[in-house]
């Protein structure tokens, strides 16, 4: 009896600690990724840049991170299926945990948007392969709860990283963020990597399949932009709605102010507890695609509310934007869903590449909406573009494989 009990929790500590690492690695993820969008504007200011020089320059580092989580998302990704989803762990926290402990150093723009760059190559990875991992070692009756703890825990991230530069100055924040990322590398090592990886390489079974292929075999594609299309809502939402919070506020007659960052923060609140419920949710109904139409459907209901609900005070803003903020917190779920969709031997990669090009979807949302703005006013270029949003997703959604309880020990042939 002893022996299995004692079995029974080593089974347990091996499946709980993938878990855990996954969900403080996306933790000190969303802290980074964030954390220059939050400084910015001091940062900039201490480095001696007018007001005009910020918003030129501020644009162009952050456009340079961005380029790092792009080529990162496929670089990290073909690493995780060649090398192992472990190694992807130990080298993306590496990479951006120095970056980062770097821009606390920072002392000109030229380094600063270098080191952005690196920290975005660098956060590429964390994600995706988390997801990757934990899909492929958790029961497959479970994925969906360590989905919702990976993201609940890691998106707090968002709100310690706003507290952090409240508390601290924007240096001190830089070192933190990097403090923290080291220290959990040091808490890897540990970590098994995924049993279906391991025993296809051992066995010699893992079969070579380039990368690109998932760009030139139609079923491949298909299912990656599908993957991709369910998410485009959400990073709208965090992209134009809530980081537009203030233009949205003036647009909609309140005469108070409202800070755009606030907007965010309370988006945040939301998304860490739509998160969580969501797993949940799709674990209730044993239906990724339900649980997902449901977030989904919620999120229009917020738009709507957003844009005709005639609010007009900050505090009914910011309680539309908690509410938008949890409709969209199923991004763990949709990259479950994407992992799911694919074989062991090009798993990571779509899984790492879809998490970074979602992000990155709103380089195309936002000229869309700036473009729009001077002809339609705020609201309606919100709502314009929200619509091309929500058709995509619903589009993307309705011919999707449901991926429930599915058994990931296969590859692409």
């Amino acid at each position: 009896m002893n022996a299995v009990a004692g079995k029974s929790a080593s089974v347990s500590s091996v499946i709980s600690l993938p878990v855990i690492v996954a969900s403080l690695g996306y933790f000190v993820d969303v802290y980074d990724l964030l954390l220059f969008n939050i400084v910015r504007v001091p940062s900039l200011k201490d480095l001696g840049l007018s007001e005009e020089e910020i918003s030129i320059v501020g644009a162009h580092i952050y456009n340079w991170q961005q380029a790092g989580l792009l080529i990162g998302g496929f670089i990290w990704g073909i690493m995780g299926d060649k090398l192992g989803r472990r190694s992807v762990l130990f080298g993306s926290i590496l990479t951006y945990s120095l970056a980062n402990v770097a821009c606390g150093f920072v002392n000109n723009v030229e380094l600063y948007a270098l080191l952005r760059l690196i920290a975005g190559f660098g956060l590429a990875g964390e994600l995706g392969a988390g997801i990757t991992l934990i899909a492929e070692i958790l029961p497959k009756e479970l994925r969906g709860y360590g989905a919702s703890v990976v993201a609940s825990v890691g998106l707090a991230g968002a709100i310690a990283a706003f507290f952090a530069v409240k508390l601290t100055d924007w240096r001190i924040a830089y070192f933190i963020g990097g403090s923290m990322g080291l220290i959990l590398l040091a808490l890897r090592v540990n970590v098994l990597e995924s049993v279906l990886f391991d025993l296809s390489r051992r066995k010699q079974k893992l079969i070579k399949v380039p990368w690109w292929t998932v760009f030139t075999n139609s079923s491949r594609l298909l299912r990656y932009v599908r993957c991709m299309g369910i998410g485009l809502p959400t990073y709208m939402v965090i992209g134009i709605y809530a980081t537009f919070g203030n233009e949205f506020a003036k647009a909609l007659g309140i005469q108070e102010e409202v800070q755009a960052g606030t907007c965010v923060l309370y988006t945040y609140i939301g998304i860490v507890t739509g998160d969580f419920f969501s797993g949940f949710l799709s674990q209730w109904l044993k239906s990724r695609k339900q649980a997902i139409l449901i977030m989904i459907l919620m999120t229009l209901a917020g738009t709507i509310w957003l844009m005709y609900g005639g609010i007009q005070s900050p505090e009914s803003l910011y309680m539309c934007y908690g509410w938008l903020g949890f409709s969209i917190g199923y991004i763990a779920m949709f990259l479950t869903t994407t992992a799911e969709q694919f074989g062991t031997n090009l798993r990571a990669t779509v899984t790492t590449s879809i998490a970074n090009n979602v992000r990155a979807t709103v380089l195309l949302t936002l000229p869309f909406y700036q473009y729009l703005k001077p002809q339609l006013g705020v609201l309606s270029a919100g709502i314009t573009v929200g619509a091309v949003c929500f058709v995509l997703a619903f589009l993307a959604l309705w011919k999707m494989e449901e991926t429930y309880g599915k058994d990931l020990d296969y590859e692409e042939i």
